[in-house]
């Protein structure tokens, strides 16, 4: 089908091309010898006066005008002299004769070179256009009559150029080459479209009872889950014709032209019935029309309009499904919603821990890999990745074994891709001041120790100092054993103390602040704001709804919808909790001091440690250290102690 696109627009190329050339030459060959012609008055006496000098080289005579049109000797020939003769005279001819000069006589009214003239200036430019709008007319019909993918030539002539044409890419039933076992981690929303399957493929089974097919599916989830595959599998599976397109492609700058799109969209479904019709981003055109009446954009309400219309009028007993996919639905209007038009909503979520694990092994099939391979622990290191996040993780990874010389993909590729995926590279040329990687080696342990305090915290699987191209100068990642659903308010408050770590360990040792707790100081603001305004977990306001989330697959932003003065005590609360959190945290590292200084030094020269070095070291004692009988030898024993007990609730 490429073969054919390309011949298609080679071939209008070449017409184009050849118009302009025939243009070309009728203006630069032709025309000049029409226009460019010069002719000066003059009176009879100097006429004869030339003819007496035998400057003339050509003389016309027009015998119904008595019109004389001569040319020097000398002079370009586009410049010819014009006067009028003495009627009867019978001595003209043989002056000319004797002056050297050719003679010509004519009869001329007039009419034909006026026709002549409009003919090339008016009447043949004129053809040339209409000869090529007819070409790309017939061109356009027959490009969107077959069965490869219709091309769209916007700006063409009139409605022939394909100003009214969706642009919809077709792919033919047996080209999809995708079905549900292409499709892993979405196990529930195969199952609402199997029905759909179902019915293209055996619709008299429904018609015997009456029932009717849906005639529209939304799919919503976030980006990156498989909406568009999950569409083309639907029509592998039922063996049909599958139409996509954007919804962007149906908003243009002349009013009008979306709704023809859409027409014609629906046009070509009903030719190829049964069939999928795919509408990527639905959003763009489906938004909410405001209640005034008075939209800033015509052109999408009118495309808009058109689509529900449509949507309203096919017949779907000839097996034509909608399918549309979009990340904001809270924007949609509502008479897209309604039953009759898209009946079922399909969410497409981000998948679990057994949905993750299904699909890395999915893409995992395709590269060659060494064992033994775990690729449970990649599932359970990256939640809340999408299928198209955990696709890049195994092609990291493939493409690190290819940078390490090797011709198969280890357990520490993935793993290293994860990291990748998350923090970013690693950014070599990012060199730290001494006293920085001090810095950012405490601050790191601090977060370490902290969250091996808590009882409930995830474990500590790795922590490194090396800077990532996120932005990032360390981190520290901690994996959870299961998949949580549910989050008590302890575990929200040691993860606030968690977050926390990192500035207190700062405080302790350093007795300054720094800009590294950017982040942790970001992310411990938002827990806390949700825990008041979203999760009731405020003692003030109890079970009280006081924020809303907008774009909830996207960006998660929260909006108050409280008064002023409620938003104050808001800030109020939250403040309080973060401090509470700070001390905890503050409490925590001093109990541990000793381990802090000794796991910060050990990070210092090693730079990347794993869970399993960090566990060991805050868990075992040091022989070299005799035990203090100060009071400051007792707070160090605390210390030891509560490492001691924190490793045994990790064991």
């Amino acid at each position: 089908m490429e073969m054919d696109d390309r011949k298609r627009k080679r071939t209008l190329l070449m017409y184009i091309l050849l118009i302009c050339a025939v243009y070309l030459i009728v203006n630069v060959f032709v025309l000049p010898r029409v226009k460019q012609q010069q002719i000066k008055d003059t009176d009879y006496s100097q006429f004869v006066d030339d003819l007496n000098k035998k400057n003339i080289d050509s003389v016309e005579y027009h015998t119904d005008s008595y019109e004389i049109l001569y040319k020097k000797k000398g002079e370009d020939d586009s410049i010819a002299y014009r006067t009028t003769g003495v009627p009867n005279d019978a001595a003209f001819t043989d002056r000319v004769l004797k002056a050297g000069a050719s003679l010509k006589s004519t009869y001329n009214d007039g009419s034909s070179n006026a026709i002549f003239s409009l003919l090339l200036t008016m009447i043949l430019p004129i053809g040339f256009f209409a000869l090529a709008g007819w070409l790309l007319n017939r061109r356009m019909k027959k490009s969107m009559g077959d069965d490869g993918p219709s091309m769209n030539f916007g700006g063409g002539f009139g409605m022939g150029g394909g100003l009214g044409k969706s642009g919809a890419r077709i792919i033919g039933s047996k080209e999809v080459g995708i079905t549900f076992k292409d499709v892993a981690g979405q196990e529930e929303a195969k199952e609402a479209l199997k029905e759909v399957v179902d019915f293209l493929e055996n619709p008299k089974r429904y018609e015997e009872i009456g029932a009717k097919l849906p005639r529209g599916a939304l799919l919503v989830g976030p980006p990156g889950t498989g909406k568009t595959l999950m569409a083309k599998a639907v029509a592998g599976e039922a063996g049909v014709p599958f139409f996509s397109i954007s919804g962007s492609e149906f908003v243009e700058m002349f009013v009008g032209r979306g709704a023809a799109k859409v027409r014609d969209l629906f046009k070509q479904a009903n030719e190829k019935a049964p069939c999928i019709v795919f509408i990527d981003e639905i959003d763009t055109i489906g938004k909410r029309r405001d209640g005034g009446g008075i939209s800033g954009n015509d052109e999408r309400e009118q495309t808009l309009n058109q689509l529900l219309t449509e949507m309203d009028g096919f017949d779907n007993h000839k097996g034509i499904v909608v399918i549309a996919a979009t990340n904001r639905p809270d924007t949609l209007d509502p008479a897209l919603l309604r039953p009759g038009r898209f009946d079922r909503r399909i969410p497409v979520e981000l998948p679990d821990l057994a949905g993750r694990n299904a699909i890395l092994k999915l893409h995992s099939k395709d590269v060659k890999t060494e064992e033994p391979i775990d690729l449970n622990a990649v599932a359970r290191a990256t939640p809340g990745a999408s299928g198209a996040d955990l696709a890049n993780i195994i092609n990291e990874g493939a493409l690190r074994a290819v940078r390490m010389g090797r011709k198969r993909a280890t357990q520490d590729d993935f793993e290293e891709s994860v990291e990748v995926v998350i923090a970013g590279m690693e950014r070599k040329s990012t060199v730290l001041s001494d006293h920085e990687k001090q810095v950012v080696s405490y601050h790191e342990i601090g977060h370490a120790i902290v969250a091996a305090s808590q009882k409930g915290a995830a474990p500590v699987t790795k922590i490194t100092i090396v800077p990532r191209t996120s932005g990032a100068l360390g981190y520290t990642m901690q994996v959870e054993d299961d998949e949580k659903f549910l989050t008590t308010r302890q575990e929200v408050l040691d993860k606030l103390t968690v977050y926390c770590g990192g500035r207190a360990a700062e405080e302790l040792i350093f007795d300054e602040m720094t800009t590294g707790a950017a982040n942790d100081i970001e992310q411990a603001t938002k827990l806390a704001r949700n825990m008041i305004t979203r999760f009731g977990m405020s003692k003030e306001f109890g079970m009280m709804a006081l924020g809303t989330v907008q774009n909830a697959y996207l960006n998660q932003d929260t909006s108050l919808t409280c008064a002023p003065g409620t938003a104050e005590r808001v800030d109020e609360a939250v403040q309080k909790l973060l401090e509470a959190a700070h001390q905890r945290s503050l409490q925590l590292l001093r109990e541990n001091k000793f381990k802090l200084h000794e796991l910060a030094r050990y990070l210092y020269k090693k730079e990347s440690i794993t869970g399993e070095e960090f566990m060991n070291l805050l868990s075992r004692e040091n022989p070299l250290i005799p035990k203090p009988k100060t009071g400051s030898a007792a707070e160090s024993d605390g210390a030891a102690a509560e490492s001691e007990s924190a490793s045994q609730t990790r064991a």
